[in-house]
């Protein structure tokens, strides 16, 4: 697995504004797209693509384009809808998909409630928003889903991420081709499964507590 953590001030500028208990839900919500489209530049660095020709104003020359099948954007719900924007924005011909997954808070283990994927992911590369890498427990599950229908690569894209998580998802990984990209990464998990210093529950902050 291929861990990389953004290195850009404008990245931590963002994040510590989002880190700011005091953040309202508007600012953050603003903040966690433009920051994801940052995050997103450095995702698809290694998107795939194919020779293209074309004509410019003065001469015929070969570019490149977005090859098939499309990547396929999954955001984690309901914290990775606040990333999908800022993703689709850098690649606007992706095609989304959706996988609610929920974590007990006692056993911190993760459950599938809802999804909205190909059958077949055969040969796809595909993007997963989860803003929150703690435990890993419900990235691991969304990566295996990935590749239990056929992906041939997933990069993950994570606001931040704990050493705990990072390391989790290493192991469960083994040899299959996963790339995790990180805003940052912190200190540590809390007694809780909370990221510190993190920035508290990522949903919350977006959407407001649901009761």
């Amino acid at each position: 697995m291929r861990v990389v953590v953004a290195d850009h001030p404008l990245i931590t500028h963002k994040l510590t504004v989002l880190r700011d208990k005091n953040t309202p839900s508007p600012v953050f919500r603003s903040l966690a797209d433009e920051l994801v489209t940052l995050l997103a530049y450095e995702a698809t660095r290694d998107v795939r693509v194919v020779p293209y020709d074309i004509e410019t104003p003065v001469t015929a020359t070969t570019g490149v384009r977005i090859a098939e099948p499309r990547p396929l954007v999954v955001p984690i719900l309901r914290a990775g809808l606040g990333m999908l924007e800022g993703m689709v924005r850098l690649v606007p011909t992706a095609e989304v998909g959706f996988l609610g997954m929920v974590r007990n808070e006692e056993t911190l283990e993760p459950s599938v409630y809802a999804e909205r994927l190909p059958d077949n992911l055969e040969g796809r590369q595909v993007f997963v928003l989860d803003p929150m890498l703690a435990t890993g427990g419900s990235l691991i599950a969304a990566i295996d889903y990935m590749f239990d229908r056929g992906a041939s690569e997933v990069i993950a894209v994570c606001l931040l991420g704990a050493p705990e998580g990072v390391e989790a998802v290493r192991a469960a990984v083994a040899q299959r081709n996963v790339t995790l990209v990180l805003g940052a990464l912190d200190e540590k998990l809390n007694e809780n499964g909370y990221i510190v210093p993190g920035l508290g529950d990522a949903g919350d902050r977006l959407y407001g507590v649901v009761g």
